[in-house]
């Protein structure tokens, strides 16, 4: 299976994302359902810390990924729901410094969108993703 991010000529390169993914020979897709800040036991981890409950969403991304057969590195999309666009803004060093540590330097195609709740009470972020499970 061959994946690769997609740049359209004269565009600048974007930063912690790519603008598209291409995907040949995939025999399979998995699709992840938002993911929150829970640890096995559904206990919402870092109460009122975006950082500390972005870590564990992405990771509990990479667990479902895992668990279907792929690896972090097929993740070809994935959008991030926060509850507040500019508290995520202010961190994103942070976030960029889990990202790597969880993801390294793979950049899905990516959105970010501010919503005005989650299902979960005191979750400030959710990550869904599509991977390409050979």
């Amino acid at each position: 299976m061959k994946i690769e991010s997609i740049q359209p000529a004269g565009w600048p390169r974007p930063r912690g994302y790519s603008n598209g993914m291409s995907v040949e020979g995939a025999g399979r897709l998995l699709f992840v359902a938002g993911q929150i800040a829970w640890d096995e036991r559904q206990q919402l981890v870092g109460p009122g810390d975006l950082v500390t409950q972005f870590a564990q969403a992405l990771r509990n991304v990479v667990s479902v990924v895992e668990a279907g057969g792929a690896r972090p590195g097929q993740i070809v999309s994935m959008t991030i729901y926060v509850k507040d666009k500019q508290a995520y803004l202010t961190r994103t060093a942070e976030i960029g410094d889990v990202w790597r540590e969880v993801l390294g330097r793979h950049y899905p195609a990516l959105a970010l969108v501010q919503v005005a709740d989650l299902l979960e009470p005191g979750a400030l972020v959710e990550i869904q993703a599509v991977a390409a499970a050979g």
